[in-house]
């Protein structure tokens, strides 16, 4: 990829040798949907006066220019209504017999070119009927068919194209103290970038000087504003909503997360799952079988029948045309664009179409706790006030102290208290044990039992709390006004609001849920019996966490492991599906198939319902391609003579299978998937049946 992310192509999926291939429309799926449109209206122009005026049609030829002959009148019409139209299913069907693959275009070239050189023949060599008409009207439906499937196929990839269109073409950086605007590839690693009220950052970088709120939600998925000071990492694409600030460059051009975003999700689109490889090989067989079955039609019906070479070369035809496998090769492409697409425009990043079965076969899930499940930060979950106080004084006089320290128990004080008016005078630090000052003109001591016995605070009166405290794995800071205890602070690794709700989902979804975790067992256990979590896996060393997934794995389970991607990266290689979560600016994490961008584990039922959900239209779209084609081969063959099937009616239902199957893909946009928003403890209960 070069330059910013605005100039990465679209690249479309290739089935073998693709029709739409050779185009030189850069990718652009609408470009190549125009051009498929245009030859349609060209097939349909010459086709319609060749079907009127054919021996089968409804008026005799009208006087042609030059005295020339009605056949060869008819010829011309053939010949303008397939030559340019078909030109792409020929040359495709070419570049297919030379590496001795058998697809769609050699069907193509089959069906219609066996129909247009017999009548070739019969018009310049041999006394016989011809059906032109047959042949360009065939091509006619053949080319509407791929016009509307390119349609789709573009309309799954508008979300990509949003992506592509995120990043601004022009940049403000800073250069010898004076503002110049250039173009965002200029941008070099280390510059300083301005950034405007509601214009959009155009590279990564970390934040200089000056506040702002910025709207992250191409990113993240969610809708609120981001606050951003300095210190605070930004990324280009991202839209800066009110004010303006300054920020040093860290990332541009290829390794932007913008960039890397639409690198993995083209790679995703372009890679093959399981399911098409299969479908794959199914259309190489399933063209053998027409060829076998439309030679063993014209012998039958011509030789051993004794029916005209006409009606049998009719049936020959018909057996190649409705043999098309268009509808087999579309089916799984179209669901994997379009799932990948869906999981982009939510944060959820399928590295490759192999990560979606996978995911959709998941029945356990492990989650590292810290910063998974959990914030990863400290935070204050309990307060206890003493006799004669209350909660909010507690910590009131607590951050008063706390405002002088660095420390990280100090700092989810602080958080918690809000903003600090009375700050303490007279503050030391004691080393292991606490702090103390004084706030009013008296002496506040906060730390643990030993500073508490050490200033002779007594503290039977909250000891049965603070003890229950710190079975559940809290850290409990005691808090005592003139060697008077005051109360308790409670402080733990605080549990992100949707993982009640993360695992109350999976449950529905029939999927079991294991924490892994360094902590001890009862600290663990006390967690996984809060959260509902059936497997706890606890005093497990970052190295062993691959080894306990292949003790799953070993009872035969199907295995998804959720961690940070850095000390988790054993485990997530070695799970079926790996998980990084929270990956921020570095979303390229090699060790995980698919890339959360959010730090919300809610994100993995997403991706499970968009996983599943794709390979359902999948299966119910190679299940209509395979089952169309059972019925069609005999249908065409003339097993219900005199019932007979058209090249036309045989061409109208090919093209009307790949519709089919391409609307159905299309319907996965309607997967109905929770908002970024969800409250602790609630469950949006995302119904996978809800699209079928």
């Amino acid at each position: 990829m070069q330059g910013h992310a605005g100039h990465a192509p679209v690249a479309p999926d290739k089935r073998g040798a693709d029709p739409h291939e050779g185009m030189h429309h850069g990718g652009d799926l609408h470009a190549a949907a125009a051009d498929m449109r245009r030859r349609f209206i060209i097939a349909l122009a010459f086709s319609i006066p060749l079907f009127i005026w054919s021996p089968m049609g409804l008026m005799s030829a009208p006087a042609t220019p030059f005295g020339l002959p009605e056949n060869v009148w008819l010829w011309l019409l053939a010949s303008a209504a397939l030559l340019y139209p078909g030109w792409p299913f020929f040359t495709a069907a070419i570049r297919s017999l030379r590496r001795g693959v058998l697809d769609m275009a050699v069907l193509v070239l089959l069906s219609v070119g066996t129909g247009y050189v017999f009548s070739l023949g019969a018009t310049f060599v041999f006394d016989g009927p011809n059906f032109y008409e047959a042949s360009s009207v065939l091509l006619t439906f053949i080319l509407l068919g791929h016009w509307l499937e390119m349609r789709a196929r573009a309309g799954a990839s508008d979300a990509m194209k949003a992506l592509l269109k995120l990043s601004p073409p022009r940049a403000i950086v800073r250069r010898d103290n004076v503002d110049v605007e250039i173009a965002t590839d200029d941008v070099q690693v280390g510059e300083v970038v301005v950034v405007r009220p509601g214009a959009k950052v155009p590279v990564d970088g970390e934040v200089l000087e000056g506040q702002s709120q910025v709207d992250e939600s191409m990113l993240t998925g969610e809708s609120m504003p981001v606050k951003k000071a300095p210190g605070a990492l930004v990324v280009g694409g991202t839209i800066n909503r009110s004010g303006a600030f300054t920020y040093r460059a860290t990332k541009v051009g290829a390794d932007t997360a913008l960039a890397q975003i639409i690198q993995l999700v083209q790679a995703a689109q372009n890679s093959k799952a399981p399911a098409q490889l299969l479908a794959d090989r199914a259309s190489q067989w399933l063209v053998l079988a027409a060829i076998v079955i439309g030679v063993l039609t014209f012998a039958v019906w011509f030789w051993w029948l004794g029916q005209t070479l006409l009606f049998a070369l009719t049936l020959t035809i018909t057996v190649f045309v409705i043999a098309c496998p268009d509808a087999l090769g579309l089916a799984t492409p179209m669901a994997i664009m379009i799932g990948t697409g869906l999981g982009a425009r939510h944060g959820i990043l399928f590295k490759h179409a192999e990560a979606i079965e996978q995911c959709a076969r998941l029945n356990v899930v492990i989650f590292d706790k810290t910063g998974t499940l959990t914030v990863g930060q400290p935070d204050v979950v309990d307060t206890v006030a003493a006799a004669d106080w209350d909660q909010a004084r507690l910590i009131e006089v607590a951050a008063a102290v706390e405002a002088h320290s660095e420390h990280p128990l100090a700092q989810a004080i602080l958080k918690h208290a809000g903003p600090v008016t009375d700050r303490a005078t007279d503050y030391t630090n004691i080393d292991g044990q606490g702090a103390m000052g004084r706030v009013g003109g008296r002496w506040v001591h906060l730390g643990n039992r030993l500073l508490m016995a050490a200033q002779g605070v007594a503290v039977d009166e909250l000891e049965a709390q603070a003890d229950g405290l710190k079975g559940a794995g809290r850290t409990v800071i005691y808090v005592a006004v003139d060697r008077r205890l005051a109360g308790v602070i409670a402080i733990a690794d605080a549990i992100r609001p949707t993982s009640r709700a993360t695992i109350e989902e999976l449950h529905r979804r029939n999927i079991r849920v294991a924490m892994i975790t360094g902590d001890n067992r009862p600290t663990a256990e006390r967690v996984a019996a809060d959260l509902g979590i059936d497997i706890v896996l606890a005093d497990v060393l970052p190295g062993d966490k691959a080894a306990e997934v292949k003790k799953l794995q070993a009872q035969g389970l199907k295995v998804g492991m959720v961690g940070d991607g850095v000390n988790d990266a054993p485990a997530l290689t070695q799970a079926e599906v790996g998980f990084a979560i929270g990956a921020g600016t570095d979303v390229a994490i090699d060790s995980a198939d698919t890339v959360l961008m959010r730090s919300d584990p809610y994100d993995v039922v997403r991706a499970i319902t968009i996983a599943r959900g794709t390979l359902r239209k999948m299966h119910q779209n190679l299940a209509w391609a395979v089952g169309y084609n059972v019925l069609a081969f005999p249908l065409a063959a003339g097993v219900l003579f005199p019932f007979v099937l058209s090249p036309e009616i045989a061409a109208l239902s090919m093209s009307g299978s790949s519709v089919i199957v391409a609307v159905n893909a299309l319907l996965l946009k309607r997967l109905p998937l929770a908002t970024a928003s969800i409250v602790a403890g609630e469950s949006p209960a995302v119904s996978e049946e809800s699209i079928s």
